[in-house]
Protein backbone atom coordinates (compact mmCIF):
# COMPACT_ATOMS: atom_id res chain seq x y z
CA UNK A 1 0.00 0.00 0.00
CA UNK A 2 1.71 3.03 -0.96
CA UNK A 3 0.56 6.65 1.32
CA UNK A 4 -0.50 9.53 -1.28
CA UNK A 5 2.25 12.23 -1.58
CA UNK A 6 -0.10 14.71 0.52
CA UNK A 7 -0.14 12.12 3.57
CA UNK A 8 3.91 11.45 3.34
CA UNK A 9 4.18 15.25 2.87
CA UNK A 10 2.03 15.61 6.21
CA UNK A 11 3.96 13.41 8.42
CA UNK A 12 7.24 14.14 7.65
CA UNK A 13 6.61 17.68 8.34
CA UNK A 14 4.79 16.89 11.30
CA UNK A 15 7.77 14.91 12.49
CA UNK A 16 10.21 17.80 11.28
CA UNK A 17 8.50 20.65 12.88
CA UNK A 18 6.18 19.74 15.48
CA UNK A 19 5.15 22.68 17.51
CA UNK A 20 4.91 24.11 13.98
CA UNK A 21 2.17 21.80 13.12
CA UNK A 22 0.23 22.37 16.45
CA UNK A 23 1.60 19.14 18.48
CA UNK A 24 1.18 19.70 21.73
CA UNK A 25 -1.83 20.33 24.26
CA UNK A 26 -3.57 23.27 26.04
CA UNK A 27 -4.71 23.26 29.44
CA UNK A 28 -7.61 21.29 29.54
CA UNK A 29 -9.32 22.80 32.60
CA UNK A 30 -9.04 26.38 31.29
CA UNK A 31 -12.59 27.80 30.65
CA UNK A 32 -11.93 28.45 26.63
CA UNK A 33 -10.47 24.65 26.10
CA UNK A 34 -12.71 21.87 24.32
CA UNK A 35 -10.63 18.31 24.64
CA UNK A 36 -11.24 14.93 22.69
CA UNK A 37 -9.85 11.86 22.79
CA UNK A 38 -10.51 9.15 21.00
CA UNK A 39 -8.77 5.46 20.14
CA UNK A 40 -9.31 2.90 17.81
CA UNK A 41 -8.52 -0.45 19.55
CA UNK A 42 -8.10 -2.38 16.45
CA UNK A 43 -5.39 -0.54 15.05
CA UNK A 44 -3.66 1.15 18.14
CA UNK A 45 -4.12 4.85 16.52
CA UNK A 46 -5.02 7.58 19.83
CA UNK A 47 -6.09 10.85 19.01
CA UNK A 48 -6.50 14.09 21.68
CA UNK A 49 -7.51 16.91 19.95
CA UNK A 50 -8.16 20.82 21.79
CA UNK A 51 -9.79 23.34 20.83
CA UNK A 52 -9.23 26.96 21.93
CA UNK A 53 -12.66 28.97 21.29
CA UNK A 54 -12.35 32.96 22.15
CA UNK A 55 -15.19 35.10 23.48
CA UNK A 56 -17.38 34.82 20.22
CA UNK A 57 -16.99 31.03 19.83
CA UNK A 58 -14.72 30.86 16.59
CA UNK A 59 -11.63 28.29 16.99
CA UNK A 60 -8.73 29.98 17.26
CA UNK A 61 -6.21 27.13 18.55
CA UNK A 62 -5.94 23.51 17.73
CA UNK A 63 -3.67 21.08 18.97
CA UNK A 64 -3.35 17.35 19.23
CA UNK A 65 -0.89 14.58 20.29
CA UNK A 66 -1.30 11.54 17.70
CA UNK A 67 -0.25 8.05 18.67
CA UNK A 68 -0.35 5.57 15.35
CA UNK A 69 0.84 5.14 11.59
CA UNK A 70 1.22 8.17 8.91
CA UNK A 71 -2.38 8.69 8.25
CA UNK A 72 -3.36 9.32 11.26
CA UNK A 73 -1.15 11.76 11.79
CA UNK A 74 -1.54 13.54 8.82
CA UNK A 75 -5.71 13.45 9.49
CA UNK A 76 -4.74 14.84 12.59
CA UNK A 77 -2.86 17.56 10.97
CA UNK A 78 -5.24 18.25 8.39
CA UNK A 79 -8.13 18.43 10.75
CA UNK A 80 -6.09 21.09 12.46
CA UNK A 81 -6.06 23.11 9.14
CA UNK A 82 -9.85 22.29 8.74
CA UNK A 83 -10.55 23.67 12.31
CA UNK A 84 -9.29 26.95 12.60
CA UNK A 85 -11.26 29.93 12.32
CA UNK A 86 -14.01 27.98 12.59
CA UNK A 87 -17.39 27.98 14.41
CA UNK A 88 -18.32 25.00 16.27
CA UNK A 89 -21.40 24.92 14.13
CA UNK A 90 -19.03 25.03 10.96
CA UNK A 91 -16.54 22.51 12.88
CA UNK A 92 -19.52 20.26 13.02
CA UNK A 93 -20.13 20.04 9.14
CA UNK A 94 -16.44 18.28 8.91
CA UNK A 95 -16.65 15.01 8.33
CA UNK A 96 -14.42 12.14 7.73
CA UNK A 97 -15.11 11.82 4.01
CA UNK A 98 -13.80 15.03 3.51
CA UNK A 99 -10.30 14.67 5.44
CA UNK A 100 -10.10 10.78 3.69
CA UNK A 101 -10.23 12.93 0.23
CA UNK A 102 -7.85 15.93 0.81
CA UNK A 103 -5.28 13.36 1.95
CA UNK A 104 -6.59 10.28 -0.89
CA UNK A 105 -6.21 7.79 1.68
CA UNK A 106 -6.66 3.98 0.65
CA UNK A 107 -9.79 2.12 1.75
CA UNK A 108 -7.58 0.00 4.37
CA UNK A 109 -6.37 3.76 6.00
CA UNK A 110 -9.92 5.00 5.98
CA UNK A 111 -10.14 4.69 9.39
CA UNK A 112 -7.84 7.24 10.24
CA UNK A 113 -9.95 10.28 9.24
CA UNK A 114 -12.97 8.23 10.86
CA UNK A 115 -11.39 8.69 13.91
CA UNK A 116 -9.56 12.03 13.12
CA UNK A 117 -14.06 13.14 13.13
CA UNK A 118 -14.76 11.61 16.03
CA UNK A 119 -12.00 13.26 18.08
CA UNK A 120 -13.55 17.04 16.53
CA UNK A 121 -16.87 15.17 17.98
CA UNK A 122 -15.89 14.28 21.19
CA UNK A 123 -14.23 17.58 21.52
CA UNK A 124 -17.54 19.63 20.92
CA UNK A 125 -19.28 17.55 22.96
CA UNK A 126 -16.53 18.48 25.52
CA UNK A 127 -17.30 22.23 24.76
CA UNK A 128 -20.87 22.46 24.58
CA UNK A 129 -21.08 20.15 28.32
CA UNK A 130 -18.52 23.13 29.24
CA UNK A 131 -20.99 25.79 27.59
CA UNK A 132 -23.98 24.61 29.26
CA UNK A 133 -22.08 24.39 33.00
CA UNK A 134 -21.18 28.54 32.81
CA UNK A 135 -25.33 28.82 31.48
CA UNK A 136 -26.37 27.24 34.67
CA UNK A 137 -24.07 28.62 37.10
CA UNK A 138 -24.33 32.10 35.70
CA UNK A 139 -27.88 32.49 34.73
CA UNK A 140 -29.21 35.52 33.39
CA UNK A 141 -29.91 38.58 35.72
Amino acid sequence: MAYSKEVVERFENVLKNPDKHSVGRYDPNAPNVATGMVGAPSCGDVMKLQLRLNDDGVINGVKFKTYGCGSAIASSSMFVDMLQGKTIEEAKQIKDKDIAAVLELPPIKLHCSVLAEEGIRKAIENWEEKEARRKHNNPPE
